[in-house]
């Protein structure tokens, strides 16, 4: 059975987020919003498209992040009775006219995880991206593998049996280091994936929440707690050196 739906964490983006959730409708794709304790005016606007054929709304009391409201819309997605979950941003960062291709992917091959691999223009942060890099030498050494070329795109299709089967048995950070976590421990349990390269556009106007220092310091944390727990399983996480060939759109 393959049956997608998107999750979409929404944490006072009312300006942006209408327009996702009308391009994600328009490809035929269920929303599942999760309002992670916005404002008044975001919690209105959310009600506003819950009304909206095929869109569930679940909201968290207390702000828990973006992994923490991820994780509450991949519980209620399997909770609705879909198979296979679409991780959107809510502030129009990804581009939505691939969803179609992501879609198509995770349909012919339904154990995968299918992955964003980010195209950035101009408008991306230099101290973001920069940063990036870092992560992505920690992921590769945590991993033992160069098989993620990019652990940072939360634009990813998860198929649901899996992936909450390790939610159900690790707690994950629940902030910005929910994404690169998230990844290096499926691929501990030799998760399949594969990845599509996607454009990434950073509106001048966009409200980002991730916060330098701050979600830096908790990324650096949980690359520490990774590299140990990397050591300790070492014996069993399989090794792979080659890394793999990304897809072109379809």
């Amino acid at each position: 059975m393959h049956k997608p739906c998107a999750v979409i964490p929404v944490y006072n983006h009312e300006t942006a987020v209408p327009a996702v959730v009308e391009a994600l409708l328009a490809r035929g794709l269920p929303c599942v919003l999760v309002d992670d304790a916005s404002s008044p005016q975001c919690a209105a606007v959310l009600e506003q498209l819950a009304g909206l054929d095929q869109v569930f709304l679940i909201r968290l009391a207390i702000n828990q992040g973006k992994g923490g409201a991820v994780m509450a819309g991949l519980r209620e997605a399997a909770q609705l009775g879909f198979s296979h979950a679409l991780q959107v941003d809510a502030d129009g960062q990804h581009d939505l006219t691939d969803v179609d291709n992501f879609i198509q992917h995770s349909q012919a091959h339904p154990e995968a995880l299918v992955c964003g691999y980010p195209q950035y223009d101009a408008s991306v942060p230099k101290g973001r991206l920069y940063a990036r890099y870092l992560t992505h030498v920690w992921v590769w050494i945590n991993s033992l593998s160069l098989q993620i070329p990019d652990s940072m795109c939360g634009f990813r299709v998860y198929p649901l049996p899996p992936t909450l089967a390790l939610l159900d048995s690790v707690q994950l950070g629940r902030r910005m280091d929910f994404d690169p976590e998230i990844l290096v421990r499926l691929a501990w349990r030799n998760q399949p994936m594969r990845w599509l390269p996607t454009r990434v556009h950073y509106p001048q106007d966009g409200l980002s929440h991730f916060r330098l220092f701050h979600d830096n310091a908790l990324i650096s944390k949980m690359h520490a707690k990774l590299f140990f727990g990397m050591l300790a399983r070492l014996p069993l996480i399989p090794v792979s050196y080659t890394h793999l060939t990304l897809p072109t759109k379809a």
